[in-house]
């Protein structure tokens, strides 16, 4: 237990019925008149919703225990995904709806971050970007780099994106986790 003076970004928080919330900021406010109070904005560790909840200054907050370890993709195994340990070496599997989108920037041997809540996986934290290769895309015609259009182009997660024109088929680049967003070429 915890009260609404000791919150911190990041911490998370077990309130209506057990739903876990993650404290993405807060603030304390002293009104002139009537009682401090604490604003915040919480995420929903499972659905990513974003509410504002205020609470009174001092009140008692449950808070949850996640350990964030760092873990390694090592395959798919029928619809889940394995994933090791990078400490212990565990093998641990994790369901498709909790891996989410993040699966169309896995590669086998990619480093993220699992959220784990009382032994179950909450969410998997990928790096802001990674880097992909494109497995396919269509050629450009010529003259069309003078214009800011974009193609789609399939990379090799099978995901696919839309990329600049100039880009072809088996070119390394870089892509946004949080968007999907080409944001580059990789020089090899």
């Amino acid at each position: 237990m915890a009260t609404t003076n000791d919150l911190k970004n990041g911490m998370v928080l077990k309130l209506e019925g057990g739903q876990l919330w993650s404290v993405v900021e807060f603030q304390h406010v002293k009104p002139g008149k009537g009682g401090a109070f604490v604003r915040t904005k919480l995420k929903n560790v499972l659905s990513g919703k974003v509410v504002d909840k205020t609470f009174n200054a001092g009140t008692k907050v449950e808070t949850a225990t996640v350990d964030r370890r760092g873990m390694q993709f090592s395959y798919k195994d029928g619809a889940d995904f394995v994933f090791m340990d990078t400490q212990t070496f565990d093998q641990l599997t994790i369901s498709p709806e909790t891996v989410g989108d993040a699966a169309n920037y896995l590669l086998e041997g990619q480093e993220c971050t699992v959220a784990i809540h009382e032994g179950n996986p909450l969410y998997i934290e990928l790096p802001a970007a990674v880097e992909l290769t494109i497995e396919y895309t269509e050629p450009g015609v010529q003259g069309d780099r003078s214009t800011g259009g974009t193609k789609p182009a399939r990379l090799e997660t099978g995901y696919e994106i839309g990329v600049p024109l100039f880009i072809t088929t088996g070119e390394k680049i870089k892509v946004d986790t949080r968007t999907g967003e080409y944001l580059g070429r990789v020089n090899s």
